[in-house]
Protein backbone atom coordinates (compact mmCIF):
# COMPACT_ATOMS: atom_id res chain seq x y z
CA UNK A 1 0.00 0.00 0.00
CA UNK A 2 1.07 3.17 -0.97
CA UNK A 3 1.88 6.09 1.85
CA UNK A 4 -1.05 8.85 2.03
CA UNK A 5 -0.45 12.20 3.05
CA UNK A 6 -2.05 12.97 5.42
CA UNK A 7 -1.45 16.53 5.34
CA UNK A 8 -3.49 18.22 2.63
CA UNK A 9 -2.86 21.26 0.85
CA UNK A 10 -4.69 24.71 1.03
CA UNK A 11 -5.70 26.28 -1.77
CA UNK A 12 -5.35 29.63 -1.03
CA UNK A 13 -4.13 32.75 -3.49
CA UNK A 14 -0.90 33.33 -1.27
CA UNK A 15 -0.33 29.79 -1.59
CA UNK A 16 -0.61 29.93 -5.28
CA UNK A 17 1.46 33.38 -5.28
CA UNK A 18 4.66 31.94 -2.97
CA UNK A 19 4.75 28.74 -5.53
CA UNK A 20 4.83 30.89 -8.30
CA UNK A 21 7.58 33.09 -7.00
CA UNK A 22 8.89 29.91 -6.06
CA UNK A 23 9.14 28.81 -9.93
CA UNK A 24 10.33 32.21 -10.88
CA UNK A 25 13.82 32.08 -8.81
CA UNK A 26 14.04 28.60 -10.20
CA UNK A 27 13.91 30.03 -13.75
CA UNK A 28 16.27 33.03 -12.48
CA UNK A 29 18.53 31.04 -11.09
CA UNK A 30 18.53 28.46 -13.89
CA UNK A 31 18.83 31.71 -15.98
CA UNK A 32 21.83 32.92 -14.33
CA UNK A 33 23.92 29.50 -14.23
CA UNK A 34 23.55 29.32 -18.09
CA UNK A 35 24.55 32.62 -18.71
CA UNK A 36 27.53 32.27 -16.35
CA UNK A 37 28.33 29.12 -18.51
CA UNK A 38 28.30 30.94 -21.32
CA UNK A 39 30.29 33.95 -20.04
CA UNK A 40 33.07 31.51 -18.98
CA UNK A 41 33.09 29.38 -21.70
CA UNK A 42 33.92 32.55 -23.90
CA UNK A 43 36.36 33.95 -21.25
CA UNK A 44 38.19 30.34 -21.22
CA UNK A 45 37.77 30.18 -25.78
CA UNK A 46 39.34 33.80 -26.07
CA UNK A 47 42.04 33.16 -22.93
CA UNK A 48 42.88 29.91 -24.95
CA UNK A 49 43.27 32.16 -28.34
CA UNK A 50 45.09 34.40 -26.81
CA UNK A 51 47.74 32.18 -25.25
CA UNK A 52 48.12 30.34 -29.13
CA UNK A 53 48.26 33.21 -30.26
CA UNK A 54 51.01 34.67 -27.99
CA UNK A 55 52.85 31.58 -28.18
CA UNK A 56 53.17 31.81 -32.03
CA UNK A 57 54.20 35.30 -31.74
CA UNK A 58 57.17 34.44 -29.25
CA UNK A 59 57.91 31.33 -31.51
CA UNK A 60 58.15 34.03 -34.52
CA UNK A 61 60.67 36.43 -32.63
CA UNK A 62 62.84 33.92 -31.80
CA UNK A 63 62.51 32.50 -35.43
CA UNK A 64 63.52 36.19 -36.40
CA UNK A 65 66.10 36.79 -33.78
CA UNK A 66 67.91 33.69 -35.03
CA UNK A 67 67.55 34.95 -38.46
CA UNK A 68 68.93 38.19 -37.90
CA UNK A 69 71.83 36.92 -36.11
CA UNK A 70 72.90 34.81 -38.83
CA UNK A 71 72.54 37.33 -41.23
CA UNK A 72 74.41 40.24 -39.12
CA UNK A 73 76.88 37.56 -39.24
CA UNK A 74 76.85 37.06 -43.04
CA UNK A 75 77.01 40.82 -43.18
CA UNK A 76 80.45 41.39 -41.32
CA UNK A 77 82.20 38.37 -43.09
CA UNK A 78 80.94 40.12 -46.22
CA UNK A 79 81.93 43.52 -45.61
CA UNK A 80 85.41 42.31 -44.46
CA UNK A 81 85.55 40.34 -47.77
CA UNK A 82 84.80 43.50 -49.62
CA UNK A 83 87.32 45.15 -48.30
CA UNK A 84 89.81 42.26 -48.62
CA UNK A 85 88.26 42.51 -52.38
CA UNK A 86 89.15 46.59 -52.22
CA UNK A 87 92.56 46.40 -51.33
CA UNK A 88 92.96 44.10 -53.81
CA UNK A 89 91.95 46.01 -56.69
CA UNK A 90 94.26 48.92 -55.22
CA UNK A 91 97.13 46.94 -55.55
CA UNK A 92 96.18 45.66 -58.98
CA UNK A 93 96.16 49.30 -59.94
CA UNK A 94 99.67 49.32 -59.38
CA UNK A 95 101.91 48.52 -61.85
CA UNK A 96 105.06 47.30 -59.92
CA UNK A 97 102.42 45.44 -58.15
CA UNK A 98 101.49 43.48 -61.06
CA UNK A 99 104.81 43.16 -62.16
CA UNK A 100 106.10 41.20 -59.08
CA UNK A 101 103.46 38.85 -59.43
CA UNK A 102 104.06 38.25 -63.47
CA UNK A 103 107.65 37.71 -62.14
CA UNK A 104 107.07 35.45 -58.84
CA UNK A 105 103.22 33.09 -60.18
CA UNK A 106 104.39 33.05 -64.16
CA UNK A 107 107.93 33.75 -64.35
CA UNK A 108 108.15 36.54 -66.60
CA UNK A 109 111.59 38.07 -66.45
CA UNK A 110 113.02 40.63 -67.88
CA UNK A 111 116.34 39.72 -69.96
CA UNK A 112 119.49 38.85 -67.68
CA UNK A 113 117.09 38.45 -64.51
CA UNK A 114 117.05 35.44 -62.41
CA UNK A 115 113.83 34.59 -60.31
CA UNK A 116 113.97 31.84 -58.08
CA UNK A 117 110.92 30.73 -56.09
CA UNK A 118 111.08 29.66 -52.43
CA UNK A 119 108.87 27.17 -51.00
CA UNK A 120 106.79 28.87 -48.61
CA UNK A 121 106.29 26.18 -45.96
CA UNK A 122 109.53 25.39 -43.45
CA UNK A 123 111.30 22.13 -44.08
CA UNK A 124 110.61 19.15 -42.22
CA UNK A 125 114.37 18.58 -40.82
Amino acid sequence: MAKRNKVSRINDAYIEQYDAQVKRQKRRKKKLYRRLMLFGIIVSVTMVSLITFHINQRMKYQDMQQEYTELSEELTTLQNEEEKLTEEIELLNDEEYLLQIAKTNYFFTEEGEIVFKLPEEDPSY
